[in-house]
């Protein structure tokens, strides 16, 4: 991380140029067994293939606002970095109705088609995988991002004074993201590179989304993101927790 980090892409393009070959985020889905393990540099990979998906293909632009409609996932990870890096606002669970696009899980399909924008579904199957069906009225993210450019370049500088996130229906700036992953960050655990936080919390909150992807980001550190964490019971979890050498907790 440098100083002069004002937005969440800045965070991760400095991430990328310090050590691109460390683990950034470690997801477990405890209801499937999977488990990913995302590097610097492969989740940045995917973050500029979906922000030029967003640019390109779905014609984002600065300002648009985008409902994420989306568990505590790798892939939710993604998508608000690439909003982000476009300079569209990430409205995690956010009205599809008033938004520009709707980006849905294959849980919320059907609210989902009150946005009236473009549409696309992630099925979250284990490795990226595509929906089996691809449901009517949407693109299938997993169809259409592995086709898109492994580099990313904003057509208009993005702000960090313009919003960026909104949660829990509160809004930020980009700048306000990175300034407050940054002071919360000892409050997490979180003291530096190296740092390990297992989050076990949703992203419909700003402790979620900060202890499962802007803290660790912030400080150097990295996320083991687990869903469905309730599944696992107290040995399982301290042999986790063993395993992947974290530092600190959040549930």
């Amino acid at each position: 991380m440098n100083a002069s980090d004002r937005t969440p892409a800045d965070l991760l393009s400095s991430a990328l140029a310090a050590d691109p070959g460390r683990p950034l985020v470690t997801f477990y889905d405890d209801a499937t067994g999977e488990r990913v393990e995302l590097s610097v540099a492969t989740f940045a990979n995917w973050v500029a293939k979906t922000a030029n998906l967003l640019q390109d293909e779905l014609s984002a632009e600065p300002g648009d606002r985008v409902a994420l409609l989306l568990p505590a996932h790798w892939q939710t990870a993604v998508w608000l970095l690439a909003c982000a890096s476009v300079g569209v606002v990430a409205d995690m669970a956010g009205d599809p109705g008033a938004a520009d696009l709707v980006v849905s899980g294959p849980d919320t399909l059907e609210a989902a088609r009150a946005c009236s924008g473009a549409r696309v579904a992630l099925a979250l199957r284990p490795l990226g995988g595509r929906f089996p069906q691809p449901p009517e009225g949407f693109a299938d993210y997993a169809v259409e991002v592995p086709g898109q450019g492994d580099r990313f370049v904003p057509y208009v500088p993005v702000d960090p004074e313009e919003p960026a996130l909104i949660v829990a229906g509160r809004e930020f700036t980009g700048a306000e993201v990175v300034e407050r992953a940054r002071a919360e960050a000892s409050g997490l655990g979180l003291t530096g590179p190296g740092s390990r936080i297992l989050s076990g919390l949703p992203y419909d909150t700003w402790e979620g989304v900060n202890a499962g992807l802007y803290g660790p980001l912030a400080t150097g550190g990295s996320v083991v993101l687990c869903r469905h964490l309730e599944r696992l019971d107290g040995a399982a979890l301290d042999k986790r927790i063993e395993s992947e050498r974290v530092t600190a907790t959040a549930r």
